[in-house]
This record gives C-alpha cells, structure tokens and sequence, in this order.
C-alpha cells in the first residue's frame, strides 16, 4: 500500500503486516478492540490473530485472551475470536452467534456491563490491566494525531490505558470523516470530576483526533476493507402499529404541555421497529428534531437527510448497505449534522437527564408490573446484552420499551407474570408499547400499571391468563401492594417449556439475528 494515509513520518517506520502485528498478543493479555455495532472495528488482525491461536491450540497450547471492546463489532473480530475457543472473557457487548454459544455453554466468561460504566471501570482498574488496544483509524496526521473512523465506543480510554497499541489504517473508510468526531479529553475519576458542558445536543466539547502517545504504538497494519453493514427488513405490520402508537402518545405529550414542539432528543435502540418510529416522525407534524443517542441508523439519517432532524449525536453508526452509500456520497453535507462522540460520553447519566432525553428501546419480555428483561432468555441463557438501555432508561425524560405482544409466531407471550431476569425495574419502565396499544405507567400504583399493561398490550391469546393470574392474586396474595403468587408467577414458562417447537425455534441462532436490536 501507499501509506499515504499516515501522514507522520516516524510513524510508517512501524507497518507490519496483520500476521507480524497479531504475533504480538500474548495468550492471557486483555485486548481492547474498536468497534461498535460492525462499525470501526479492527478487520485483519483479529482474523489473523483468530489463525495464530488456533495454531497454538492444535500444538497442545492453550491460548485465549480478554476482549474488550464498545459493543458488539463482527465475524471478522467476535466470530473468528469464538470460533477457535481464544476468548476467556468478553465485555460489554456481543450479539455474534458463536460468541453467545460459547458464552451459554460455559466456556466462555462475560461481563454484560452497563456502556457507560466500562470506561471508569477500567480507569478505576476493576478489570485488570489493559495489555493492547487494537483500533481501527481513518488517518494518522504529520504532527500523529488518529483520525478516528465510523465509530468512536471505548477507543479513547483504550489508547490512554493500553500498555501497547496496534493501529490498523484503513483507507476504506473516507476521509471526510475528518472532524465529524468529538473527542472530549474531561473526563476524570471521583473527586475530581467536573460538570459535563453539553447543554444542547449540538454542542461541541472536544477535538476531532484521538491522542496518543507514539512510544505506545508497537504496529501499524493498513487496510482497505469495509464495515459489516446489514440490510434492514422493512417495517412489519406489528412495528408499523408500534410506531403509530408511540406517534400519537408524543403527540398527545405535546398538545399536554409537556414536550415542546419538536420534542426533545431522542434516543433509540437499533432495529426494525425504530427504523418504523422514524419513519412516521418523517411524515409526522414535527419539526427541528435532535437526536441523543448511541447508534446512528437508517431511520434517523433519513431524517437529516429530510431536514426533519437538525442534528444527531452518537459514538456508531449502525446503517444498511443503501443508507451507508448514501452516507458516504454525501459526507460533507452530514459533517455538520452529526456528532460521534466516545460512548462515555454519548451515554453519560449526567447528560442524558439535562438534556431530557425520550428514550426507545426493545424488551424481550416485561412483567405485568412493568419490569423489563432485556438480556435474558429463561432467566438464564444471554441474548446480546444490556447495551446502552441501561443508561438511558434511568436518566430518560420519558423511557419507553417496545415490542411486539408476542413470539415465535404466536406461541409466547411478551407480557408475563413476573419476568424471568431484571434488567430495568419498575422504577425505571414509564411507557410500554406493543402493537396491541401503549401503557403509561407514569403515576400509577403497581395494582394501576397491572391493569393498564394486560388491558393495553397484553396479546388477546394471553391476556385472560393474565388477568386470571392477577385477579387470583389479588384473593390469595399474602401481600397486596404487588401481588404475585409465587408458586405460579413463572408458569407462563413451563407451559413455553413444554411446546418442543416453540423452544426449538427461540434457540435456533439463525431466526433470533434479528433481535439484535433489543439493547
């Protein structure tokens, strides 16, 4: 290759093939990897390291490492690393396959860690060392600064806490990525932390380069290879019903007094039914909207693209094949609209609450009270993660959870009793959506939020079980404030463990691709 995208001198005196680089990680290092959700993550030297390790397997040597990175990334990185048993322990976020089998079958150790938390749980050396960080630019300046690339995630805090770094350059990605990041360089441990100065979505805090310290970096390798991007399927019927929902409560928050006219920033999880909500917000009557969120997807850069949204902030993209061309063809008319920002940041609690964020993200099921379980299948096997739900969920304006009543073409209940794990408590869970209507659960009791979620968004084939169930436990509850019969409250499971086809289809790896969305 050229080199003509490392523009400091002393710097290209360190390129090395993915092979040479990938030599470099010792079996039982912690490897901090750029990349969030297949966007700027590292693409050849994971895969050669993948190959490196499976040699060393095959010679009678164990060889496994930590990986840590943003989110999830790819089968470039999280397949290939799985594929050959080389992970001991993964944080904060997979949704790759191999890697949740590994992970269920206990061969693998994870850490589902709220997003927000991992930098500071890595400055406060809860996790150990940092050995290497191998990240993913778009350029290295003459005077060494690191243009970042599609994504931002944990990339600052792994340059700065890495004890060595490996760069891969990739000239796939453009460069008029330049200066559409902002790296904020503020950030500090307890006591000496300082108000984070955002106060609109638009602003700008920090810088558009990474720093590093060049005696850090032991390899550079250059690429040309692109992002694992992944086409959409277009709204269902069901996502369709969700949005309208969600369109007319915002609607009615604003006619209330209680939102202004173009609403306030929103936030969204990744997936067919916020692809479906953006939509409608394109034909709908809002004006000026913003974005605080963690993904940029296709819904929302249809809205720049449109005018309805003036700006997003993000640390990712997440885009299909169409919207990422479309992204790349018109990047100097995006660079102003977009801000990626690191992903503490981008998830800040601090921000996020001052800001006033309305919040939307997937459940896999939520209970009658209004508990969500967003990670979990049967309580015990992990889907993905918590991902950035967590911190938007808690610090939210308004926080919304959306799904379809039911799964597995019928035969489960989103709504339960009692969900199987907590992810976000009741206390956190102030609107639940399904496309059988919208349950606000704002200033309700528990007994008040029963009602409203079994009548609104219970599925019509479930709901007499659930009412029967709370109705009986009302009579027979040895407490009444939120009743349950315990002996029973998970009974909606052993009636889904006894439909063999049911089980089958939720295990099967290739139909649950596309809850990926559900953070």
């Amino acid at each position: 290759m050229s080199g003509t995208r490392i523009l400091n001198a002393a710097m290209r005196s360190k390129i090395m093939s993915a092979e040479q680089a990938a030599a470099l990680i010792q079996s039982g290092m912690n490897v901090g990897m750029s990349g969030f959700t297949g966007a700027g993550y590292p693409k050849v030297v994971p895969a050669a390291l993948a190959k490196h390790i499976m040699d060393s397997n095959l010679n009678g040597k164990k060889f496994k490492i930590g990986v840590w990175t943003g989110a999830s990334t790819a089968p470039e990185l999280d397949g290939a690393l799985a594929m050959v048993d080389g992970v001991e322990m993964r944080l904060p976020y997979q949704s790759d396959p191999t890697c949740r089998k590994r992970i269920n079958a206990g061969e693998m150790e994870y850490i589902d860690i709220h997003l927000s938390h991992v930098s500071q749980f890595v400055w406060g050396g809860f996790l150990g060392k940092l050995d290497v960080a191998v990240v993913e630019v778009a350029g290295i300046t003459e005077d060494g600064k690191l243009i970042p690339s599609s994504s931002v995630g944990n990339n600052k805090t792994w340059l700065d806490q890495a004890d060595k770094i490996i760069l891969e350059v990739n000239s796939w990605q453009s460069l008029d990525l330049e200066g559409m990041h902002d790296i904020y360089y503020g950030t500090a441990l307890p006591p000496h932390r300082k108000p984070i100065p955002i106060i609109r979505t638009e602003d700008r805090i920090g810088q558009p380069y990474f720093n590093v310290d060049p005696s850090k970096i032991i390899a550079i390798v250059e690429t040309n290879k692109p992002d694992r991007n992944s086409a959409f399927t277009p709204p269902d019927a069901n996502s369709k019903l969700i949005a309208g929902h969600i369109l007319d409560f915002l609607q009615h928050e604003v006619k209330m007094g209680r939102l202004p006219t173009n609403l306030l920033p929103l936030q969204s999880g990744v997936g067919n039914v916020a692809n479906a909500v953006m939509a409608g917000l394109k034909d709908g009557p809002f004006e000026n909207l913003t974005a605080y969120t963690e993904v940029l997807q296709d819904g929302m850069l249809e809205l720049l693209k449109c005018g309805k949204m003036t700006c997003a902030s993000a640390t990712s993209f997440s885009l299909s094949p169409e919207a990422l061309a479309d992204l790349t063809a018109n990047l100097k008319d995006f660079k102003n609209k977009i801000i990626l920002r690191p992903q503490e940041i981008s998830n800040h609690p601090e921000v996020i609450r001052r800001l006033g964020v309305i919040a939307m993200n997937g459940l896999i099921e939520a209970d009658i009270y209004g508990n969500v379980n967003s990670t979990h299948i049967m309580g015990t096997s992990i889907m993905n993660g918590i991902g950035g739900s967590g911190d938007f969920a808690r610090n939210a304006f308004i926080s919304m959870f959306m799904t379809p009543s039911s799964a597995k073409g019928g035969t489960i209940s989103c709504i339960v009793p009692m969900v199987s794990h907590v992810d976000h408590t009741e206390h956190d869970v102030q609107v639940i959506v399904t496309e059988q209507g919208l349950a606000d659960l704002r200033g309700l009791s528990p007994k008040a939020r029963a009602k409203v979620v079994i009548e609104k968004c219970a599925h019509p084939n479930f709901k007499p079980a659930l009412q029967e169930y709370y109705e009986r436990s009302l009579r027979y509850s040895p407490g009444r404030h939120t009743p349950h019969l315990l002996d029973e409250a998970f009974t909606f499971m052993p009636n889904w463990m006894a439909n063999k086809a049911a089980r089958e289809a939720w295990r099967d790896d290739s139909l649950v691709q596309a809850d990926a969305w559900k953070k």
